[in-house]
């Protein structure tokens, strides 16, 4: 999952539970920053921290197949 589409997910799944970032990550056993930065794009994240908050939401990381143009 990109970093576009990851925060996207964060946001949109946080905002359908009602919570702020604070009280996500407070949830998620994260901290502040992180979501900031999760939710803002940052391309560079720890995959275990970014798991813990999308437990939160009933996700997981994963494997996804690469998109890619019908040229290639």
């Amino acid at each position: 999952m990109e970093c576009t589409k990851l925060s996207k997910v964060v946001k949109e799944n946080r905002k359908r539970l009602h919570l702020t970032q604070c009280e996500a990550a407070e949830r998620a056993g994260v901290g502040l920053r992180f979501i900031r930065e999760l939710e803002a794009g940052k391309k560079t994240l720890r995959m275990d921290k970014v798991n813990d908050l999308l437990f939160l939401f009933g996700l997981e990381l994963g494997a996804v197949p690469l998109e890619r143009d019908s040229d290639e």
